[in-house]
């Protein structure tokens, strides 16, 4: 099992906790991420959304790519995934800026691809938001172009939404044949895409029987697609970790207590707009990307069998979400991996 976690640019992950000690700077970023290196993680994601969807769009937040550019100048082991969206980029200068910030991170740079959700960022920002389907007929051009120009010296490419003559990009990324390039989606034409054309799915989170349905399913469709096993399957979660069950309890109580604020201003469109395998309410609205769902949530032995259990269904990263940031994750890091390699051992 691979450990990465949620980048902090929101200012936190709780809708109904106002300040969480996490400030959305970027030198915070960089003290999360060089701390995080230190106590053993593998991965950090770095979402991409304009506007605060967890504190509200009237809320600061950071920038992803500027972010990850900044980030993995100064970091040596660990993997920036970083979200891209094609109704905001050019996929050219996209692949451009990847391979610059890929050479910068020594091949340490990957791509999650994300085809939007949320139609008032796109009305505010000038973003491309069409109906479902064909946000996924330009993912899917997107990063053909993406792995065209990664691959090829010359790349030429005509399609519904994109024109390319005579391209060349150099220098290549370090990654070969292309930085990894993960995705998630539930809408059958998103996992036809997933599965023909992208290198590792992540899922929202989920239950240990509903995320084996899934892995099972993606590996079936990537086999008829006649390419290699996806790389690996990962899943959001957020971690509260105490002392006690009754500790763990409470701050579950005091978290998704549900309070109006703008903090809930995309529910209604990421509800809508999306074409979702579970239906969610508000309440599991208030930790983002339905974090709540895994239940790593208790002691530190429990967690770490809850973990065990996914590594078992076949699940290879988990994407985390703490509150306040780095407390937890020197906690989680030193209370919870440690036993997670252990039962791990004694299942070989």
């Amino acid at each position: 099992m691979r450990f990465g976690f949620w980048l902090p640019i929101f200012g936190g992950w709780l809708r109904n906790v106002e300040d969480e000690n996490m400030p959305p700077t970027f030198d915070y970023a960089k003290k999360v991420i060089e701390s995080a290196e230190q106590w053993g993680f593998d991965t950090t994601l770095i979402a991409e959304l304009y506007l605060n969807d967890i504190k509200g769009p009237d809320q600061d937040s950071l920038e992803a790519w500027s972010t990850a550019a900044g980030l993995a100048a100064v970091t040596e082991k660990i993997e920036i995934m970083t979200a891209v969206r094609p109704g905001f980029h050019n996929p050219a200068v996209t692949a451009k800026m990847a391979a610059n910030i890929d050479q910068i991170s020594g091949g340490r740079f990957t791509l999650n691809v994300v085809s939007a959700w949320w139609e008032e960022e796109a009305r505010q920002y000038g973003g491309i938001f069409t109906a479902h389907d064909e946000r996924y007929e330009r993912t899917q051009e997107f990063i053909d172009v993406l792995k065209g120009l990664w691959t090829e010296e010359t790349f030429n490419y005509s399609g519904k939404f994109y024109e390319l003559s005579n391209t060349k990009l150099f220098p290549k990324p370090l990654q070969r044949p292309n930085p990894i390039l993960y995705a998630g989606g539930e809408s059958e034409r998103g996992k036809q895409v997933i599965s023909s054309s992208c290198d590792a799915y992540v899922m929202h989170g989920g239950t240990v029987e509903e995320i084996a349905v899934k892995i099972e399913d993606m590996k079936n469709r990537r086999e008829q697609t006649g390419k290699e096993p996806l790389s690996s399957f990962g899943m959001a979660a957020y971690v509260i970790c105490r002392d006690t069950e009754e500790e763990a309890q409470a701050e579950l109580q005091r978290i998704t207590e549900v309070k109006e604020s703008s903090a809930y201003a995309g529910f209604k469109d990421f509800t809508s707009k999306s074409q979702l395998e579970q239906q969610i309410q508000l309440q599991d609205y208030s930790v983002s990307n339905r974090g709540l769902r895994p239940n790593l949530i208790g002691t530190p032995v429990q967690i770490a069998e809850r973990i065990a259990a996914y590594d078992e269904a076949g699940l290879g990263l988990l994407l985390l979400q703490f509150s306040p940031q780095l407390e937890e994750m020197e906690r989680f890091s030193k209370q919870v991996m440690p036993l997670v390699e252990s039962f791990r051992k004694e299942r070989v």
